[in-house]
């Protein structure tokens, strides 16, 4: 099955019906909707069995191609899978159909119509599987920066339907980092450009080859910085995060699910995919400034948090916690520590992907972002109260429950390497249960009902169709999460050892080393 043309076919299915879905007439929003839903299952189906072919044991990337595009730079539509990137398109192509779900009436409130809503989501869609898939970095950089326009758009016009101003605000905020990023990175990439032509005789962006490469150390560090900070706007890491609590505020639910659940991923993937294995030398060199800069963001992120009033932003700052624990995974250079990263990608995208699900149905039904207009939801909306509590404890890794493996894999990971740093980052956890356990107190329990919320309905079957798969990935993830491991595992290993980090090995103490007995 390996010669299957997987991802070819996974980036035609959803740019097809973006075109196709953008020409139907304003006036079948309904036909669009049922159109966007059949298309991105299909992809998702599409990825399930690409998942199937794929062949874990199997070093380098799988159902490659590779076409030239621009002779003249180097220039190749290449596209590859390992384990790191599958498990993150898997994400992908799962997240967009519930979000096409959430929001089947949420996209008619936008200035623009239900048909353009769900031409950007399939636009965007496709973004974000090349961006997974490239291994042509110039390609990857196209992908990285086609993925703005749609989320631009999706915030812009379909954002909080009252507050004009400051949706206009946050999208274009949203806009001018990432493209401040996106020109760090296009300086880099001409840079890599330039050394490759040097060193091969001929430049290329072939990510294979520009590995091979022994790039001169002190460029190394003006290269990775371009990438490294580039990536950090877009994960986003402290303190490049300030674009984020207005973004998720404004965006609307599909939005912000897709924004927080996938788009950020590929900050934290960049790191993993190039940063590391294209710059060893300068990765090395600023791994404690990354480290540091992950602790602080897991308590800053869990800080503001704690203080937060409006739900989006609330959401949207515990973000910045849990992005902290993954660069902390992946700049730990061990097998644990960077397998829990990318499983931690996943697990982040699902856990704070039904908060913001759940947040945006509450916002939906009172018309406020507002912790204080709520209280006491769970006599009136017990169904949702329960989904609630599922998100919430995920996100804060309940054992059990799919966040706690990645983050238990990270900490110990690190442990073995950065003892004082993993306990510091420990301390983080105790953060989380604030935040997440005090924001439903405050929305779900309590004695008293506000008069505004006794007749709010609960879950509907549509909303219980697109929470369902989600709430059981949640728990099947927690207490079987062997499937994904085994297939971000050997990918991590190979990385790391590509670029000299193996796992140290164990020390064991002999009875009577130190006193001269017998052992």
């Amino acid at each position: 099955m390996n010669s299957v043309p997987w991802l070819t076919i996974l980036l035609i299915v959803p740019a097809a019906g973006a075109v196709l879905v953008a020409l139907l007439p304003k006036t079948a929003g309904e036909l669009a909707k049922r159109l966007t839903l059949a298309i991105t299952a299909a992809t998702f189906v599409l990825a399930l069995l690409a998942t199937i072919a794929y062949e874990p044991g199997e070093p380098g990337f799988q159902f490659a191609q590779s076409y030239t595009w621009i002779e003249q730079f180097g220039v190749s539509y290449a596209v590859g899978v390992d384990g790191i990137s599958l498990v993150l398109i898997l994400l992908a192509t799962l997240l967009v159909p519930v979000v096409v779900l959430a929001s089947w009436h949420e996209s008619e409130q936008g200035r623009r119509s239900a048909g353009a809503f769900f031409a950007l989501l399939l636009a965007l869609e496709t973004g974000m599987i090349g961006v997974f898939a490239a291994t042509d970095v110039f390609l990857f950089y196209v992908f990285f920066e086609a993925m703005l326009i749609p989320m631009y758009f999706l915030i812009g016009s379909y954002g909080s339907p009252k507050e004009q101003a400051q949706r206009s605000y946050a999208a274009v905020k949203f806009l001018l980092y990432s493209l401040f990023g996106g020109l760090l990175m296009l300086a880099a990439v001409i840079g890599l450009y330039v050394v490759s032509a040097d060193e091969l005789g001929k430049g290329t962006f072939d990510f294979a080859a520009l590995r091979q490469m022994e790039i001169d150390p002190g460029l190394q560090k003006w290269l990775f910085l371009g990438f490294f900070i580039a990536f950090a706007i877009k994960a986003p890491l402290f303190p490049f995060h300030t674009w984020l609590p207005d973004a998720g505020a404004q965006s609307p639910t599909g939005g912000a699910v897709l924004l927080v659940g996938v788009l950020d991923k590929v900050g934290t993937f960049g790191l993993i995919r190039y940063c590391i294995p294209l710059f060893p030398d300068a990765s090395d060199y600023f791994t404690p400034l990354v480290l540091a800069l992950a602790v602080v963001g897991i308590f800053y992120g869990a800080l503001l948090a704690i203080g937060q009033r409006d739900m989006k932003r609330l959401v949207s700052y515990t973000s910045l916690a849990h992005f902290g624990f993954i660069a902390l995974g992946c700049f730990a250079f061990t097998s644990q520590a960077g397998t829990g990263a990318v499983l931690y990608m996943v697990n982040h995208g699902l856990s704070t992907g039904l908060l913001f699900l759940v947040v945006g149905f509450l916002v939906a039904r009172r018309g406020s972002r507002d912790v204080e207009a709520y209280g006491g939801m769970a006599k009136v909306t017990p169904l949702l109260a329960g989904v609630f509590l599922i998100a919430a404890l995920s996100s804060l890794a309940l054992p059990g429950l799919n966040s706690f493996v990645s983050e238990f894999l990270v900490l110990v990971g690190t442990f073995t390497e950065y003892r004082a740093l993993a306990i510091v980052a420990t301390t983080g956890i105790v953060l989380a249960a604030i935040y997440v356990l005090h924001l439903y107190k405050r929305t779900m329990t309590g004695p008293l009902v506000h008069e505004e919320n006794k007749l709010v309905s609960d879950l509907s079957l549509r909303e219980k169709v697109v929470v369902a798969p989600v709430v059981a990935l949640i728990i099947g993830l927690g207490i079987y999460p062997k499937p994904l491991i085994d297939i971000i595992r050997p990918s991590i290993t190979a990385t790391y050892q590509d670029v000299g980090h193996s796992d140290p090995a164990p020390t064991v103490q002999i009875a009577g080393a130190n006193t001269g007995g017998n052992s």
